[in-house]
């Protein structure tokens, strides 16, 4: 069963979902956002999850959306913290209306997500709400944690990376584990698939920040170099700075946090004493070993080998993308 086969089903569904109709302003930029596309990663691993211990998929699609819902409510959010022009190629909902509509709006699809949770079946529902709430207040952390970094001068590794588990990676382990759960896994197989969600999305956030320096600009989807540009604290420009000697962290020094008004020069030159550091090779090397763990964690969930393809070969997907 290959991947298209679950993500009909969730588009057949998000076609059923109704936010609600009046009035328009509140609920039109709920409908716009939630047509924009993207890839629709978390509710599909939702159903690969559940897939894993059942055949009856259909009672998991309204849960499976509530994570969408909640990505892109964090999304619309998210957008108007950075002061975002454009979202999948289009005006945010801040531009295309205003921030206190986009809030609004955005508030009203964190109820519709809980909502979707409501048919879960009672004796799991308390214990799905329990993770879904610690999920989304950890996604909320870690967004904040993010905007912590960009005015603090010293962060570390560590720290950068238990920032990126929370904004981006307990969100895919959310969606696994939830997936297990409503399939009926053991608590054990749900643990493991949140562990692997969890790496993964490790390993998917450091690939994004690898493509922001070395990717194709034609395929990358946004201008290759911004986190360079807006000094943002990724892996690896931490790693250059932990590893860099004396001239190289004067070099540095000269274009992070400094006003810059050759950007391209910027990114040149910090690219090459990335280049001189092996900082990529370092990245791809992490970005592998998360993989691999994750891995590790999928082959010890007690489930048929082929019903776990599906879920490793989105794995290699989203590993292997340029975009």
């Amino acid at each position: 069963m290959d991947l298209s086969f679950f993500a009909d089903k969730l588009s057949a569904g998000l076609t059923q979902l109704h936010y609600g109709d009046q009035p328009t302003a509140l609920y039109e930029p709920i409908r716009y956002i939630m047509g924009l596309g993207g890839k629709r990663i978390r509710p599909l691993l939702t159903l690969l999850g559940a897939h894993l211990f059942t055949d009856d998929l259909d009672p998991i699609i309204k849960p499976a959306l509530a994570t969408e819902v909640f990505h892109n409510f964090t999304l619309l959010h998210d957008d108007i913290m950075d002061q975002a022009p454009l979202r999948r190629g289009q005006p945010t909902v801040h531009e295309k209306w205003n921030a206190n509509v986009a809030i609004l709006s955005g508030d009203v699809m964190l109820v519709r997500a809980y909502e979707l949770f409501l048919d879960v079946r009672p004796e799991l529902l308390p214990q799905v709400l329990r993770r879904f709430s610690q999920t989304a207040a950890e996604v909320c952390e870690g967004q904040q944690w993010d905007m912590n970094f960009e005015t603090e001068s010293e962060v570390s590794i560590e720290q950068y990376l238990d920032m990126i588990r929370l904004k981006t990676a307990v969100l895919l382990g959310f969606a696994l584990e939830l997936g297990a759960l409503l399939g009926g896994s053991t608590q054990e197989d749900a643990d493991h698939l949140r562990q692997f969600g969890t790496d993964i999305g490790l390993a998917f956030q450091l690939r994004d920040d690898l493509l922001d320096v070395y990717g194709d600009a034609a395929t990358f989807g946004k201008r290759v170099g911004g986190d360079i540009v807006s000094d943002k604290k990724t892996f690896l420009l931490l790693t250059a700075q932990a590893q860099a000697n004396p001239a190289q962290r004067a070099e540095l020094a000269r274009y992070i946090g400094q006003p810059v008004t050759d950007t391209a020069a910027k990114v040149e030159a910090v690219r090459a004493i990335y280049d001189e550091l092996a900082i990529r090779s370092q990245t791809e090397a992490l970005i592998n070993t998360y993989f691999q763990d994750a891995l590790h964690h999928l082959e010890r969930v007690a489930a048929p080998t082929d019903r776990k393809e599906p879920l490793r070969l989105l794995a290699l997907q989203l590993m292997e993308r340029e975009s």
